[in-house]
Parts: C-alpha cells; structure tokens; sequence
C-alpha cells in the first residue's frame, strides 16, 4: 500500500496528511475519528470539501497529524493538504481544485501587539483634561 503524504497549514495550525492509495474513506485525526476529532457538522464539511468535489470520498483513507491553532484553523489548514494530495494523485484534478480555492494558502494571521497600544490597532482613550 503507497502513501501520499502532503502538508496544509492555516494561521498557526499545520496538518501533515497521508493519503492511502485505495480505502473505504475513513479519515482518522491524530488517532481519532474525524467524527470525534470534529464534533462539528460544519467543520466536516469544511474537511471533506475537496473530496466531494471530485466524488473520491469512498475512495482513499486518509491518516492526519494536526498540530497548533484553533478547531477553524486546524480544519482549513486539513482541506488544503487534502487538496494538494489529491493533485499529487492525479495532477488533471488541479483546476478543479484551484477554481474551488482549495489549493490557496490562506496567509492571513494575527497581527503583532504594538508598544504603548491595548492591542494591534486599538489605542488607549483619549482624554483632553
């Protein structure tokens, strides 16, 4: 059995995918199901995305180590791993993939805490007297 390994990350959330090349579509989270992993029916979705797309869902068993970042972060960061796996598979599947933007790293994180500021952009109130 050949695995596809592929790597998706999200804000600080980083998901290190294998992919079996034939399976039942079990997707297993750091030794949980993603049932229990994502309790979530929006977040499994947001997992599953890719793999309803190209109707491969019963297809391929998917092992999964999640590390860092929030239930959000870590479910978008698993999507696009799934996605690039999915290329890696079968590289005509690409447009498809990349029309939907599952192949597009989300860059957007947190912004630094500035000195002498309550937070990133917010200033302390101001008082004339």
């Amino acid at each position: 059995m050949e695995y596809i390994n592929a790597l998706g990350r999200r804000k600080s959330a980083v998901a290190r995918v294998y992919l079996s090349q034939e399976g039942t579509g079990k997707i297993t989270i750091n030794k949980k199901d993603l049932t229990e992993y994502f309790p979530s029916p929006i977040l499994q979705y947001v997992v599953k995305q890719p793999l309803n797309l190209l109707n491969v869902a019963e297809k391929y068993d998917i092992k999964v180590n999640l590390d860092g970042g929030g239930f959000t972060g870590q479910s978008q960061a698993l999507r696009l791993a799934i996605a690039r796996a999915l290329v890696k598979i079968n590289p005509e599947d690409k447009k498809a993939l990349k029309d939907q933007g599952f192949l597009t790293r989300d860059s957007r994180a947190v912004e630094r805490k500035k000195p002498g500021r309550p937070k990133a952009r917010a200033r302390f109130q101001f008082s004339k007297r």
